[in-house]
């Protein structure tokens, strides 16, 4: 019986996806809902690729994913991934119903599934990872994750104890993840601008494990990430098994190093955190087996999704589009820390929570007292139009942070918002979105573009 409601639910999964295309719909989390629905136990029957490798942590797991797709496809494989549907059970579900025959016989040689933390526990029983790479864990929202040791230990209690893990050694946190599995750690060496002394509001790992001491840093890079080590026990962090080293932002290079060999790297992006995905998707592959001169190559033919960040000159100015994760202190804290510190004249757009997700969300904005907003009182950060439900908010955050009065703009309606811009000439414009605004954020880049090039008249 459970084998025949296993066969409904795929049919029925796979006849979904037309029906969808007629009627107009988006939905790439319907077909694997409905296998749930037909089937609780879909995950168990569904055919795999030989090989699964998943990527999960609180930031860096997307981009880390399609890196990974991206060069293991250029090297001749057939990879299944979720990268157009969610990485909860749904969308894992639905990847695999795609990736599955109608007899039930996969299609790929290797799946790569980007795979939510607190998912772990429904999807790995059933979807066992042979890899499993951890990019960092951080304080999340605080609906969701919130506290990152209780999901370390949410993923310790999840983590098959045969899957290997590749885990961040300048994160301790993640890097103490299911201490039974069999790793590997990755890292990068002491940069130019590391300190010793934590800048930001958020540092979630202050105490030595072992002793309860407190932790002290060679370098540190932000936050808790860096070479950590407690002076009263004689605990520090891990040994990397692959480094990043000589990391040069003039040229855009860095080596890549194990005990094996090393190799140069022409660098994705300037951001430490992109600088980071390159070492974590690095490591993985040269588990894979591949060699540095075969990644390196690869991965000089890849650029970070467009999602992320992109640039465009419009009229008079460059219109950049990042990403900085709604209700996420982490990842606007380095958004904005990024972008302040690039040179020249910026006005900030900041709408990384909409109407949209109003309907779906309740959030209690402590976050924002979380996040460093004091990056953005920085020279240089000339004008802020802040919109969204969140606008009288984010202008509260930002007054407190420093930033003076008359550089800042408010206006709940996004549309509205952007006839706030200046457009000065040699500008560069901002727009700060999350993921749950990322549809609506195209449609007002539109309007800011249509701007732009008035303004250039």
């Amino acid at each position: 019986m459970g084998k025949l409601k296993f066969f409904l639910a795929l049919w029925a999964a796979k006849l979904s996806r037309p029906a969808l295309k007629l009627t107009k719909h988006n939905g790439t989390n319907f077909p694997g809902e409905l296998a749930i629905k037909i089937c609780p136990d879909f995950l168990r029957y569904v055919a795999k690729p030989e090989q699964v490798i998943a990527v999960t942590g609180t930031n860096g797991k997307t981009t880390v994913s399609n890196l990974l797709c991206d060069i293991l496809e250029m090297s001749g494989k057939k990879v299944l991934d979720n990268r157009f549907g969610s990485n909860i059970i749904s969308g894992i579900s639905t990847s695999l119903v795609n990736g599955a025959s109608v007899f039930n016989r996969s299609k790929y040689h290797v799946a790569v599934l980007e795979i939510d933390e607190r998912s772990s526990k429904r999807i790995y029983p059933f979807v066992k990872p042979d890899i499993l790479v951890v990019t960092n864990l951080f304080r999340d929202s605080i609906m969701r994750n919130a506290h990152p040791h209780y999901i370390a230990d949410f993923l310790t209690d999840s983590i098959p104890p045969e899957t290997r893990l590749v885990l961040n050694a300048d994160d301790l946190i993640a890097a103490s993840v299911a201490p039974d599995n069999p790793r590997v750690y990755f890292g990068i060496e002491r940069m130019a601008t590391d300190v010793t002394e934590c800048v930001n509001l958020i540092n979630d790992n202050r105490i030595c494990p072992k002793c309860n001491g407190d932790l002290q840093y060679e370098y540190l890079r932000y936050h808790h990430i860096g070479k950590a080590y407690c002076p009263h026990c004689g605990f520090k962090a891990p040994a990397y098994d692959y480094a990043g080293r000589d990391v040069d932002l003039e040229h855009m290079t860095m080596t890549i190093a194990d005990k094996d060999g090393s190799a140069t790297y022409k660098l994705l992006s300037d951001g430490v955190f992109n600088i980071y995905n390159m070492v974590t998707a690095a490591a993985l592959l040269r588990e894979l087996g591949m060699t540095h001169e075969e990644i390196a190559g690869y991965m000089a033919r890849t650029r970070v999704v467009e999602t992320r960040y992109n640039v465009e000159r419009v009229g008079n100015v460059d219109l950049v589009m990042q990403m900085a994760k709604e209700k996420n202190a982490l990842a606007c804290s380095r958004a904005f820390d990024y972008v302040s510190q690039q040179p020249g004249h910026k006005e900030l757009f900041l709408m990384m929570n909409c109407l949209g997700d109003e309907k779906h969300w309740s959030e209690n904005v402590c976050w924002l007292y979380d996040c460093d907003f004091e990056f953005l009182a920085r020279e240089g950060v000339d004008h802020l139009v802040a919109t969204g439900p969140r606008a009288r908010d984010y202008r509260l955050r930002l007054l407190l942070a420093g930033v003076p009065a008359e550089r800042i703009d408010c206006e709940e309606d996004e549309f509205k918002a952007t006839e706030l811009l200046h457009f000065d000439p040699g500008s560069q414009v901002y727009m700060f979105y999350g993921t749950d605004s990322l549809a609506l954020a195209y449609k007002v880049r539109e309007k800011v573009k249509k701007l732009a090039e008035e303004a250039a008249k």
